[in-house]
């Protein structure tokens, strides 16, 4: 039996360029590339040297401070690149594919006879730990520590990101047996959330407790889901994981191998076909972008959604995370007196000026242009009306400013991830960064106090 959490806070961003339903197989890439920003918090150690022929699945580097904690590459080639910056901080590593792939065959483990130890071992030499991630800081999860319990949100309500139900279509065994293998790995439960719909994958599995979410963007992320069936309070540690992710951990668990396809949408209103392809972890992004065509020279090219992802561009890299690439129209023109006549093409959550609120469902080609230009914090409640946690977004974002760390315990920083402050940061009259603000606060709250 599932328990419904109903958000009523946030907003729908209605977006032209939603990918259709059908997925083609992408281009092989020639290269594939790691970024070690995507691995966020972990000091990276190389295993192999510039040059080296590697396998599928077999590590590439291993966490400083964990060294049992490895990183593996996506596909079988030859390491040619190793990209560095300053003080010889590694940022990228690039992989030259092999024709022929060939795969680092793990011995498989008997998941029902198996102990939480086995398995977590397991993960960690394989390159499946790098999955799971951490609340509080959002980081890859300490296998030191029991989380109280694990999140798993099933739920899409990201503009045009990819629909969760569709890609993991057919996927079922994947996702029962790393359910169970991660089950044993907490003395709590598994949540699972969904949407209400009733059609997807997730629903079936055993070993889950299962809740059905509605309303607008935000419920659909894992920290909206996390504040309202378990809040993380001071000294708890709960792990997140990702559906497809899921898929991934499982494969890995019941074949030996580790296989980074992904099934990513392409969308936006500057693709002229918007839908599914199916590709692998570091892929060029140029390998499924011209398939499906764009249909103007000036665009923005977004590594994941466009709330949450990051500026790239077609030569660059498929990130490790995402299942989302975006297209939109770049905003660098901008309006005589757009500030002072009604704007019926704009979505706002205000209604000063424009008429979005009368028209919900309208769909919108909006542009990067942020429509202002960044300013001190103005307060006017608009944040509390779009942010459904049980905290006050903009005290905590003040207290990450001045770095009072006594504030923002007491606030709730150690609940929240950069993604939750997306939609506040999305409606921003003062333009602040808000997850950039988040970020840096959650590191010097782990650097502090740890």
């Amino acid at each position: 039996m599932s328990k419904d959490i109903r958000i009523k806070k946030g907003l729908n961003i209605n977006l032209i360029g939603a990918a259709e339903q059908t997925t083609s197989k992408a281009v092989l890439s020639n290269v594939y590339a790691l970024n070690l920003d995507d691995f966020h918090g972990i000091t990276p150690k190389m295993l192999v040297k510039q040059g080296a022929e590697v396998k599928a699945g077999e590590p590439l580097f291993y966490n400083k401070n964990k060294e049992d904690m490895f990183f593996v590459s996506p596909v079988s080639g030859e390491l040619v690149e190793i990209i560095r910056g300053a003080r010889r901080k590694i940022l990228t590593l690039k992989i030259l594919a092999d024709k022929t792939q060939e795969y680092l065959e793990h011995k498989t483990i008997n998941i029902e006879k198996s102990d939480a130890e086995s398995i977590k071992t397991f993960l960690l030499q394989s390159g499946g730990w790098s999955f799971l991630k951490q609340r509080p800081y959002d980081i890859i999860a300490n296998p030191e520590i029991t989380p109280k319990a694990i999140f798993i949100s099933g739920y899409t309500t990201a503009p045009l990101a990819a629909d969760a139900n569709y890609v993991l279509n057919g996927k079922e065994a994947e996702l029962q047996a790393a359910i169970s293998a991660l089950g044993k790995l907490t003395p709590g439960q598994v949540h699972v959330s969904v949407g209400g719909a009733g059609n997807s994958p997730l629903e079936k599995l055993d070993g889950i407790t299962l809740h059905k979410v509605s309303g607008p963007h935000p419920a659909g992320l894992v920290g909206t889901q996390i504040n309202k069936i378990d809040p993380i309070n001071k000294g708890e540690v709960a792990w997140t994981v990702t559906p497809q992710d899921l898929v991934i951990i499982g494969e890995l668990l019941l074949t030996g191998k580790f296989n980074a396809e992904r099934i990513i949408a392409l969308a936006g209103s500057v693709v002229k076909a918007p839908k599914y392809y199916s590709t692998k972890i570091g892929a060029e992004i140029s390998t499924f972008l011209y398939g499906s065509g764009v249909n103007q020279d000036k665009f923005r090219l977004i590594n994941g959604d466009v709330l949450t992802g990051s500026k790239t561009h077609p030569e660059g890299y498929l990130g490790f995370y995402n299942n989302t690439v975006t297209a939109i129209p770049e905003g660098d023109d901008y309006e005589f007196f757009g500030w002072n006549k009604p704007v019926f093409n704009k979505i706002s959550s205000t209604r000063a000026l424009t008429f979005s609120w009368m028209q919900p469902k309208k769909k919108y080609d909006l542009d990067t242009n942020t429509n202002g230009e960044h300013r001190a914090f103005v307060v006017t409640g608009l944040y509390e009306d779009v942010f459904p946690l049980d905290i006050y977004p903009l005290q905590l974002l003040k207290a990450c400013m001045v770095k009072d760390l006594d504030e923002m315990e007491q606030l709730g920083l150690y609940e929240v991830a950069p993604e939750d402050f997306s939609l506040t940061e999305f409606i921003c009259i003062s333009k602040q960064p808000h997850q950039q603000i988040i970020r840096e606060g959650l590191d010097l709250l782990h650097q502090e106090i740890g």
